[in-house]
């Protein structure tokens, strides 16, 4: 697969990604205007994405992850885009969270992998911070 030039932006904030029980209410603190937060609900949980300085205590949540944003124009049924951005990683062994919009993705590394998750991106990316 050719791989794409990308820009990422990397959002300054830790990511905490939470879980509820699938008919758990939508919590107010979910709704506050943030950078970035995704609210997924399907049958079988209701998934908050969202900076962790917004978690309160006692959520069920995984901390510490970082948010590579994908800068530019895509199209929504652009091919590829996701496989060529976590393919890397993976074969480095890094774990990736991903959270696609309309309009774009977010690619989410560990806090303690975005050192090396940078190194690997940078390779055909331009990363910001």
């Amino acid at each position: 697969m050719k791989i794409e030039k990308f820009t990422l932006i990397i959002l300054p904030e830790k990511i905490g990604i939470c879980y509820f029980n699938k008919n758990s209410p939508l919590p107010s603190w979910a709704l506050e205007k943030t950078n970035f937060t995704s609210i997924t609900r399907t049958m079988d949980e209701l998934s908050i994405t969202l900076p962790q300085e917004k978690i309160p205590g006692g959520v069920l949540a995984e901390r510490d992850w970082r948010a590579f944003k994908l800068e530019g124009d895509l199209e929504l049924a652009s091919i590829g885009v996701i496989a060529s951005l976590t393919k890397p990683l993976a074969e480095a062994g890094i774990s990736v969270f991903n959270v696609s919009t309309y309009e774009t993705n977010y690619v989410l590394v560990e806090e303690k992998n975005l050192a090396r998750a940078k190194k690997v991106l940078d390779a055909f990316c331009d990363i910001k911070e």
